[in-house]
């Protein structure tokens, strides 16, 4: 029994400027298909209802690389992406399937979850995205990921000013930063502020919207890196959780 997706075409074009081609339509398709399959064993998502799983993984996603109603620039040149803690793929997959010249990193610390990744890679034929299985606090320290990136996403992981700190020293200068939220606070921004000077960043925008059929309130907020990241950042596994800046 197949569970067929909505296309909401008119949605996509309202929302974002954007719609899928027919081939990238087929994809989400098998995306989704591959992630009802994969759920039984791994417990990747609750989210599994067509119409729920096209708006809060699919549209959500792709709403983040999509500020003002126009997906960034940077990813239709070719930028380097990383999705931080990756998990079932959001928003990393969605942005491969709708952004081909770009080249995106999955990064998540379960080699399971990487595991299956790289077989709906393999079946999406995806092939500007790879996998990486680490923890973030020690990828951002490592040469060859450290200003590596010209964007990274970070969704559902830790307190925004952690998703900071993982985030910034990955990023090149000039690189942005994308952190997918549900509430945010005004109080939120301050304390963000702060974490974000430390790791030479500035907050850019912050985007609040609504989900186009639940309604639901959601923000993303687009660090802009413009100075060089502190050598000590990002601390060692754990500390930017137990002791956000």
């Amino acid at each position: 029994m197949t569970h067929l997706l909505p296309e909401m075409a008119e949605i996509w074009q309202e929302t974002l400027n954007w719609q899928p081609t027919a081939q990238q339509q087929l994809q989400f398709q098998q995306l989704y298909e591959l992630i009802l399959e994969g759920n039984r064993q791994l417990n990747l998502t609750r989210i599994t209802e067509p119409q729920e799983f096209w708006e809060k993984h699919l549209w959500d996603s792709l709403r983040g690389i999509a500020p003002q109603q126009q997906f960034l620039s940077s990813l239709q040149e070719g930028a380097s992406v990383i999705d931080i803690g990756t998990g079932a793929g959001f928003p990393g997959i969605p942005v491969a399937i709708a952004a081909p010249n770009c080249k995106i990193t999955l990064l998540d610390s379960t080699r399971k979850k990487i595991t299956f990744l790289e077989k709906i890679l393999t079946e999406l034929a995806l092939d500007n995205a790879k996998t990486l299985v680490g923890r973030v606090e020690e990828i951002g320290q490592q040469r060859q990921h450290r200003q590596s990136y010209d964007v990274a996403l970070i969704r559902a992981v830790g307190t925004a000013s952690a998703c900071a700190e993982y985030a910034l020293p990955l990023l090149k200068q000039g690189g942005l930063a994308v952190i997918y939220r549900g509430n945010w606070t005004e109080e939120e921004t301050t304390d963000l502020e702060n974490a974000v000077s430390q790791l030479g960043g500035v907050i850019e925008a912050i985007a609040q919207f609504a989900t186009p059929l639940s309604k639901s309130i959601r923000h993303c907020l687009y660090l802009r890196k413009v100075a060089t990241t502190p050598a000590n950042f990002p601390r060692a596994v754990g500390i930017p959780t137990q002791k956000p800046l």
